[in-house]
């Protein structure tokens, strides 16, 4: 409880002056001013997160938090719940998309066991294990709420000792079976919405098996009746593991002011559930894509964020991570590589700002 309150007691907002130095310079660049867009807010934001004016991308990690859900005893995936143990396994070998494209990005990733219903035998895959998987959400609460803190410091600690390696560049994955389920329930509860207008297929689905889990979402939100404005009560009751433990990365990412990219559903819902508990915590984050769960698009407009890119992914793992880390760093080549007006001894007087 101490590393969870100490890390939202310190976390602080973006160094406004930074910010107004590093607009400046991006309009002195040679180009029309504001012509790079969202490229150009990625590098003043980054100014504002570090203190610095040219920023360089050091190393780059994905941390991928793998727990399995008791509410997959309700049909709310095709998936079998060992899936979850496999694919964990998979990520040491290299063999997901989330490794190839990390792989392709020369990006890292680290495998938090932080709650999979199995005992790895595997130096690759970090034990943090909270429980073997959650308890069925739609029988009672998921987890205690001292459980649910406990995965938060997880997330926290495992940033921390990354920035401590090196790392200033980080994703957020995970993996485990009926998580879409889990999240969406989180999602109905804190944007207040009803669960069929947010409840996807996940990783695939019948049209029968999608009404099965929007009544399982609906039924566990009515037994467990959390408190909507109190997140630790929220993802103890309808939440899980991964989702703590993602929140925790962003909190502890927002603590150590290094940017942390965001992935598809899980990993939304995670970072508004670190939002709520600190409202500055969203100026370190950066939406990679819109994933294809009609809850995304919802997560992005409560946050106020437009997600980098639409290609209809839906995979999870963190696979949207690697591809923003590619957006970001190239962001940051602009502002420390291209050349001002003066330097290149240009006239700048029939220059329009039509931002």
């Amino acid at each position: 409880m101490d590393l969870f309150n100490g890390t939202l007691e310190n976390i602080e907002p973006l160094y406004d002056d930074k910010i107004v130095l590093a607009k400046k310079r991006l309009d002195s660049l040679a180009k029309p001013i504001g012509s790079l867009g969202e490229l150009e807010e990625i590098s003043w934001r980054m100014a504002g997160i570090t203190g610095k004016i040219n920023n360089n991308i050091k190393k780059k990690n994905t941390i991928i938090m793998c727990a399995d859900n008791g509410v997959i005893e309700e049909g709310v995936s095709s998936c079998p719940k060992n899936l979850t143990a496999v694919v964990t396994e998979n990520f040491t070998k290299g063999l997901s998309g989330v490794c190839v494209l990390s792989s392709q990005a020369k990006a890292d990733i680290t495998i938090v066991d932080i709650g999979v219903d199995y005992d790895f035998n595997n130096k690759h895959v970090i034990n943090k294990k909270i429980a073997y998987g959650t308890k069925n959400m739609k029988k009672g609460p998921a987890m205690t709420k001292e459980e649910a803190i406990k995965a938060i410091e997880v997330g926290i600690e495992i940033v921390d000792d990354l920035v401590k390696k090196g790392y200033n560049l980080f994703g957020t994955g995970e993996m485990g079976i009926g998580n879409t389920s889990t999240s969406t329930a989180v999602l109905s509860v804190l944007l207040d919405m009803d669960p069929d207008y947010l409840c996807g297929k996940g990783s695939g689905i019948t049209d029968k098996m999608l009404e099965n889990k929007k009544n399982v979402i609906k039924k566990s939100i009515e037994f467990n009746n959390p408190d909507k404005d109190d997140i630790l009560d929220v993802i103890s009751k309808v939440g899980g593991f991964d989702i703590a433990g993602l929140c925790g990365c962003f909190l502890g990412a927002a603590k150590n002011r290094v940017p942390i990219v965001i992935d598809g559903l899980i990993s939304s819902v995670a970072a508004l559930c670190a939002y709520r508990l600190n409202k500055n915590a969203r100026e370190f984050m950066f939406p990679s894509h819109l994933s294809m769960e009609p809850g995304a698009e919802y997560i992005m407009k409560e946050l106020n964020m437009r997600p980098f890119l639409h290609m209809e992914m839906r995979l999870g793992e963190g696979s949207g991570c690697p591809l923003a880390f590619n957006i970001i760093e190239s962001a940051l080549a602009v502002i420390n590589n291209m050349k001002t007006f003066e330097e290149l001894k240009m006239e700048t007087d029939y220059l329009i700002d039509i931002r």
